[in-house]
């Protein structure tokens, strides 16, 4: 008796491709910049603070930000691309699926 297998084909859908390079970075650098706008604030912050004889718990924590926002930014910005969720299908053979209607095209010689 012959069996033959059949191996599945892999089928690749234009969704489950990533986004372009392009739009990854310009995602990560906007996000340094929101980051590092957030850290001028921290740092201008602090210093008006202090001069206006704020408490030193709110000067404190403003240089606490103002000092480490720039490790957590970079961390960030440099930690490679987003995951992309993949579009999942149903496979062939579940009950939901609809087969190819009409006659499969063939390729002749």
């Amino acid at each position: 008796m012959n069996v033959i297998r059949r191996r599945r084909a892999e089928v690749y859908t234009v969704t489950n491709a990533p986004k372009p390079m392009s739009e990854d970075i310009q995602y990560r650098q906007r996000r340094y910049l929101i980051s590092m706008s957030i850290r001028t604030g921290c740092f201008l912050g602090a210093v008006f603070a202090g001069v206006a004889g704020a408490p030193l718990w709110l000067v404190g924590l403003l240089v606490v930000g103002a000092v480490f926002l720039p490790y957590i930014s970079v961390i960030f910005a440099n930690g490679g691309r987003e995951p992309q969720p993949s579009a999942r299908f149903e496979s062939p053979d579940s009950p939901h699926h609809k087969g190819i209607s009409g006659q499969r095209p063939e390729i002749r010689s």
